[in-house]
């Protein structure tokens, strides 16, 4: 298990021979890295969360101090990352069988999960942001609109083109696919998702 604790920071800096080691599915395998799995989850998922609409709108009328939107950035992060893990993973899952993967959807969830530790680390920039803003990310036409808003916008922007290229490293490496096919799995992963929630608003 510890071997996987330091593999969550390495995948970061050497993430094929991370992702090597996920070819092994074993039960105890799978078990060994479910701690990790699931903390990368919960932190993605909130900054995530953190980083959505949904999020930059909580303080307009006033009802939410810093505690409830710590506890909101809390709860809304675990839902976030719990739908992503195995939503995205079904998808992940069903793109690469239509590819020809042999894979299992529990192999497909834990690389989309190490994929994910740079959007995980993206929470780093939090303590950035609120020293500098405060409460107006929190706020519409806040101080945070201006150059540096955008600055950490393209900053969060980076955390997820980031974790984007791990996910196709880490499909070519478990799998020993060449990149195009491996690029080709990953966008269909991506673009499926976004196509479908588009028709359904249209609807």
């Amino acid at each position: 298990m510890r071997d996987w604790w330091l593999r969550t920071l390495l995948v970061l800096q050497r993430p094929r021979p991370v992702f090597a080691a996920l070819r092994d599915d074993s039960r105890e395998a799978a078990s060994d890295r479910s701690e990790p799995v699931l903390l990368i989850v919960l932190l993605a998922g909130a900054a995530i969360a953190l980083g959505s609409s949904t999020a930059a709108r909580l303080g307009d009328d006033g009802t939410y101090d810093g505690l409830l939107i710590a506890v909101w950035g809390f709860l809304a992060g675990a839902l976030s990352g719990v739908s992503a893990y195995f939503g995205f993973g079904a998808v992940l899952y069903g793109a690469g069988r239509a590819l020809g993967s042999q894979g299992s959807y529990r192999r497909a969830r834990h690389v989309l999960a190490f994929a994910a530790v740079p959007i995980a680390l993206s929470l780093v920039a939090w303590p950035v942001k609120l020293a500098l803003y405060g409460g107006d990310w929190f706020r519409t036409g806040g101080g945070d609109t201006g150059a540096g808003g955008v600055v950490f916008d393209l900053v969060e922007l980076a955390f997820f083109l980031w974790a984007a290229v791990l996910l196709v490293v880490g499909v070519r490496t478990v799998h020993g696919w060449t990149w195009a096919r491996a690029g080709a799995l990953c966008a269909i992963a991506v673009v499926a998702p976004i196509a479908v929630a588009l028709l359904l608003r249209s609807l």
